[in-house]
């Protein structure tokens, strides 16, 4: 039976951070079986869900304060478990684009919260418009929506939502 360790760490960026961070935890005897990764500013971001045998795992617990050190990263360490999935979830992608402004991704949580759908993931970013110069906001999420949900009535709504919020959107089920 697997263990399961999420490792949260933040750095300066700099090439091989993720190669020594990596080689640690395959010297540890463990498994990356998540990741998510992103250059956020000056400053590179790792998010892992790793695997191992429970003594593999606690090996690695003790090494990481000292690589996080070495590194110059910080690092915050959470044990978890395989994710429990008895609701029936149908997954949907979001697309966003819009005239940034304060507010857009709080909305939007609290739009799919109320409704019980579940923000599976969720990549943001802002840019200048080439020709204007002005801000805009690009979303791209996985929510999961909960299987007795009219899909329909939801697509109205949400589109209802964004038309108010002057966002363009896209919500189209994942495919395949």
């Amino acid at each position: 039976m697997s263990n399961y360790l999420v490792i949260s760490a933040v750095g300066e960026d700099r090439p091989g951070l993720v190669a020594d961070l990596s080689q640690l935890i395959v010297n540890c005897g463990c498994n990356i079986e998540e990741s998510r990764m992103s250059l956020l500013g000056g400053e590179f971001a790792i998010l892992m869900m790793i695997s191992g045998a429970w003594n593999n795992i606690a090996k690695l617990e003790d090494a990481l304060p000292g690589t996080a050190e070495k590194l110059g990263v910080t690092i915050a360490l959470k044990r978890t478990q395989e994710r429990n999935g008895t609701q029936e979830r149908m997954p949907y992608n979001v697309e966003i684009v819009s005239l940034d402004h304060p507010g857009i991704i709080q909305q939007l949580a609290s739009f799919f919260s109320k409704r019980q759908i579940n923000i599976h993931d969720m990549y943001t970013t802002a840019h200048r418009a080439a020709h204007t110069g002005s801000t805009m906001f690009n979303l791209s999420m996985t929510i999961e929506i909960p299987a007795g949900t009219h899909i329909a009535t939801l697509r109205e709504q949400f589109m209802e939502f964004c038309d108010h919020l002057n966002l363009d959107a896209i919500l189209e089920p994942v495919k395949g």
